[in-house]
């Protein structure tokens, strides 16, 4: 199930985008790079960033132009009203999305979708390098734990997610990074960096998991996308993961 953040309205035009999208046969994740929403489609090949708000305004263009470098497309999706504040309405609204190569999509609080822009061909300089991260976090998460448009949860990358299997191994008693690494080769180094607190060492080579590990691993299990994520961790300790990044302090090893 995908968290939904009940106090960011932003989150309601998740689903019915995700939706929309998924009919043109995009796989859509929720908050992957400090995008609203990120497509894959085509074995890889196309690759779509979405950004949501209530209201068409500057922040959400400016968004859109900052993502339009990793992407083939840039949707946009917004609120429609039947008021004179819906800016979806305006034509230079719409001319100006053609202009910048965006589609714009309109969300009605029933959560009907209507296309009123299509992407256009306009493409900017590729950033290679950015796109990669994004691809590479779509491909290592498991699921869709959280909702785009998410901000005041931490978002499940799918380090996070690596990490909260490693603390479901050590919930019921300490362990060595050798007895883990078995079903995750990432295990040694997620708990060396021990980037969010929730290892310790109680001896040499034997680790436990601190109060805060124990919280973290609570408030996982009891969200709306807490029950699957048990089934999710195990399934990531019996297939494994690439090598795990590198201890970055003050944020999540894969945010971009």
């Amino acid at each position: 199930m995908i968290t939904v953040d009940s106090t960011n309205p932003e989150t309601q035009l998740y689903r019915p985008v995700k939706r929309f999208l998924e009919q043109l046969g995009f796989t859509v994740k929720g908050e992957v790079g400090g995008c609203d929403l990120v497509g894959i489609r085509d074995d890889d090949r196309v690759m779509i960033i979405g950004e949501l708000k209530l209201q068409f305004n500057l922040e959400l263009l400016l968004q859109g132009v900052d993502r339009a470098s990793a992407c083939d497309e840039v949707w946009l999706a917004v609120r429609t009203a039947s008021s004179r504040r819906d800016r979806t309405a305006d034509p230079r609204v719409r001319k100006l999305c053609r202009l910048l190569g965006f589609g714009l999509l309109g969300v009605t609080a029933a959560g009907k979708v209507d296309p009123l822009v299509g992407p256009g061909p306009w493409r900017p300089r590729r950033d290679a390098k950015r796109r990669s991260k994004l691809m590479d976090e779509h491909r290592r998460r498991k699921g869709d734990p959280v909702a785009g448009g998410m901000t005041r949860t931490p978002i499940k990358t799918a380090y996070r997610q690596k990490a909260l299997a490693c603390a479901e191994a050590l919930m019921d008693k300490p362990g060595r990074p050798r007895d883990l690494k078995s079903m995750m080769p990432d295990a040694p180094k997620i708990l060396l960096h021990n980037v969010y607190g929730w290892f310790e060492r109680t001896e040499r080579g034997v680790y436990a998991l601190t109060d805060e590990g124990r919280m973290a691993l609570d408030r996982s299990r009891g969200d709306t996308a807490g029950r699957s994520d048990a089934r999710a961790n195990q399934a990531f300790m019996s297939r494994g993961a690439g090598a795990a990044n590198q201890r970055r302090p003050s944020f999540d090893p894969e945010a971009l």
